[in-house]
C-alpha cells in the first residue's frame, strides 16, 4: 500500500484483538482474511488492489462498509499466480447489514 501512494500505520495485534475490531468494524466472518486497515471511513480485510481503495474513495457508496478480499487467492495484490486457484478473484463490497455484492472481478 506504500507503494501505491497511501499513508500507512501497521500494527501486530493478537488475534482475538483482530477479530474484535472486525466484528465492531462490521466485517462478516465469512469475509474475513489476514489483514483488517481502516481508510477514508471505510474498512478494508484482506488483498484488496490499491485501485479498488481508490475507486471506494472517489465514489463514496453510503451503502459500503468496506471491501474484502476473503483468504488469500492467487493473483491478488501479494499473492503469486499460480500460487492457488487461476490467479482470478473478486473483491467483495459489503454494507453494514451484512449484505455482500462483488465490487470488482479481477
Amino acid at each position: 500500500m506504500r507503494g501505491a501512494g497511501f499513508q500507512v500505520e501497521a500494527r501486530n495485534v493478537r488475534d482475538d484483538s483482530l477479530t474484535a475490531v472486525r466484528r465492531a468494524s462490521g466485517v462478516p466472518a465469512a469475509l474475513e482474511s489476514c489483514h483488517t486497515a481502516q481508510v477514508g471511513g471505510y474498512v478494508i480485510e484482506g488483498h484488496v488492489p490499491a485501485e479498488a481503495i481508490r475507486r471506494l474513495l472517489r465514489e463514496r457508496p453510503a451503502d459500503v462498509a468496506g471491501l474484502a478480499v476473503p483468504g488469500m487467492p492467487a493473483g491478488s495484490p501479494g499473492m503469486s499466480a499460480g500460487a492457488q486457484g487461476d490467479g482470478h478473484y473478486d473483491v467483495l463490497a459489503f454494507g453494514r447489514d451484512g449484505r455482500t455484492r462483488v465490487y470488482e472481478r479481477h
